[in-house]
């Protein structure tokens, strides 16, 4: 009887472990999500979500790396109350073309510095950035972010998912990039317009040729109409006529 009990025991801490464990929730990491969409070849603006995950300490600082292998030439920060923002360039070995111009420095990194309480203990605090040109030929662009604590703790999240494992203890940020959008294409986007606007004029143009030929068609069908009313008329005044003379 003992044995039992304690087994009931034993089986009912285990069950309490395993739904103690089951409730804690994941820890949160410093992600990067857009603003609506990320198109490949395109500009979109992020958000970088900076959680705290300490209790005894704020978050003061922020550095995000960028791919250097993806450069971008045009990276634009947002004021935000208590944090100053610095954007570092590099020179880059193979310049790049954008809209026809040559680039040979690309942004590497953007970090942001508290000069206030910064990210506090249960909170948690978003970083946006103005991004372009995406990269075209990539699904994705992976980040590197340090987080920098009061306590002078640095919490680096550079490790890259990797496909087909699990989830990494420190993960980059990745920021997905969708399908190319005809509204990011310009060019394309204008002929398609201009495409519309022929047919809807050719459209209209079929539309009151017909109208006018079926105006023209109940115009000479009312003459007809009246030009047979009027010679019936004719006709019996002759032979009213015709009728009085010989009486």
């Amino acid at each position: 009887m003992k044995s039992l009990t304690r087994v009931s025991v034993v089986a009912g801490t285990a069950a309490s472990a395993v739904l103690l464990l089951s409730a804690v929730p994941a820890f949160a990491h410093v992600s990067v999500s857009p603003e609506g969409v990320a198109a490949k070849g395109g500009y979109a603006t992020v958000n970088f979500k900076v959680p705290n995950e300490r209790d005894d300490a704020s978050t003061t600082k922020l550095e995000i790396t960028f791919p250097a292998d993806q450069p971008l030439a045009s990276v634009m920060t947002q004021p935000i109350p208590g944090w100053k923002a610095k954007v570092t360039k590099a020179k880059l070995k193979k310049p790049i073309e954008i809209h026809g111009e040559k680039i040979d420095e690309a942004v590497s990194k953007v970090t942001w510095t508290a000069d206030g309480k910064g990210v506090e203990p249960g909170t948690f605090q978003k970083f946006p950035l103005s991004l372009g040109q995406l990269p075209e030929d990539a699904d994705q662009m992976v980040f590197k972010a340090l987080q920098t604590y009061s306590n002078k703790e640095v919490v680096r999240w550079i490790e890259p998912q990797q496909k087909g494992q699990e989830e990494p203890e420190f993960p980059a940020p990745a920021l997905a990039l969708s399908a190319a959008d005809d509204h990011h294409g310009g060019a394309a986007s204008d002929d398609k317009a201009d495409a519309d606007d022929k047919a809807e004029a050719k459209s209209d143009g079929k539309e009151e040729s017909a109208s006018d030929g079926d105006s023209s068609d109940t115009t000479a069908r009312t003459l007809g109409i009246v030009g047979i009313v009027v010679g019936a008329a004719g006709v019996a005044f002759g032979v009213l006529a015709g009728r009085r003379r010989s009486s």
